[in-house]
């Protein structure tokens, strides 16, 4: 019920965006400056504000059970679309729905969810799923939307310069460190904090407006997309982690949780900025980031109550 309660109040903030877009109080340019304001500065800014509790041995090895639940997620979403996403000789196509069947919104759309449902601590642990996704995205990621190798050094120097990872690094230095910040610049922090869900909703929504919803509802390859980017792909991951769960007495089933909200999150908007830097549909990409945004509405509640029954 905490999920739907969350995903309702998301769904009503991207309905606002639509509306600020169409109203053109949101323009494109304010869109992307949105968008910008919250990965680069907004999100960093919650990790690190995560990392702010006094160092505790049991949250640390609970950190340590994230990274291993995200790596399960991701070794997951990163070799099943490629046998489940398959195409003709449109590979440019296939290219963009690989990409949006692999990575989620666990920026945009996982932070404020984990937020609300799980509460502010929990996005400590979600930082581990973050952490795989910003190095993945600007290497695999860049690859798979490119089609062409090249370019190591440049990919390695844009996930190094990555503000959430650099927040996560400097998170998890000052938490072990035992290190808290004075109440000011805490205060602040916790103000910019707060920003982030009516924001990245607000972009999200401009995101959707200018997408043609009637032309995708009448692509049913985009349906199968959606399946398996919202059912497949995190009935897998909750399979595994259920599995590691029995296997692992007294392990937090919540940390398991968190990771697996966030592989159960719709497309990662980053798909749509790829496709455009990288000369492929963008238009399509967008589709795909809309549909299952839409469809999420459905799928991660419904997700999230079958992990509660059986962990």
């Amino acid at each position: 019920m905490a999920v739907l309660t969350q995903v309702i109040i998301m769904m009503i903030l991207i309905l606002v965006g639509i509306l600020c877009f169409k109203l053109k109080i949101i323009t494109k340019q304010v869109s992307k400056g949105i968008t910008s304001l919250v990965l680069k500065v907004v999100n960093p800014i919650i990790i690190l504000v995560s990392y702010q509790k006094p160092f505790n041995i049991d949250e640390l090895a609970g950190l340590g059970w994230a990274f291993v639940f995200a790596a399960i997620c991701t070794a997951v979403v990163l070799f099943v679309p490629m046998i489940l996403v398959r195409g003709g000789k449109n590979k440019a196509a296939v290219a963009v729905e690989r990409f949006s069947a692999t990575y989620t919104n666990c920026m945009f759309m996982g932070v404020p969810l984990i937020q609300g449902v799980f509460g502010m601590d929990a996005v400590f642990y979600l930082t581990a799923y973050m952490t795989f996704f910003n190095i993945l995205v600007w290497t695999h990621g860049v690859i798979s939307m490119r089609g062409e190798g090249g370019g190591g050094r440049q990919m390695l120097l844009s996930v190094v310069k990555t503000p959430a990872l650099i927040a996560t690094v400097i998170g998890i230095v000052l938490f072990l460190l035992n290190i808290t910040l004075p109440s000011i610049p805490m205060t602040i922090l916790n103000d910019l904090a707060a920003l982030n869900t009516p924001l990245a909703m607000f972009a999200a929504g401009a995101v959707i407006a200018e997408t043609d919803l009637l032309n995708a509802l009448k692509n049913v390859r985009i349906y199968w997309i959606c399946i398996v980017r919202l059912v497949i792909l995190p009935l897998i991951c909750l399979v595994i982690m259920l599995a590691v769960l029995r296997a692992v007495p007294g392990l937090s089933a919540q940390i398991a949780g968190v990771c697996l909200l966030a592989a159960a999150c719709p497309t990662a908007a980053t798909g749509t900025l790829f496709a455009i830097e990288y000369g492929k549909d963008s238009s399509y990409a967008s589709q795909l980031f809309t549909m299952t945004t839409i469809f999420s509405i459905i799928t991660m509640p419904l997700m999230m109550n079958l992990w509660n029954l059986v962990a």
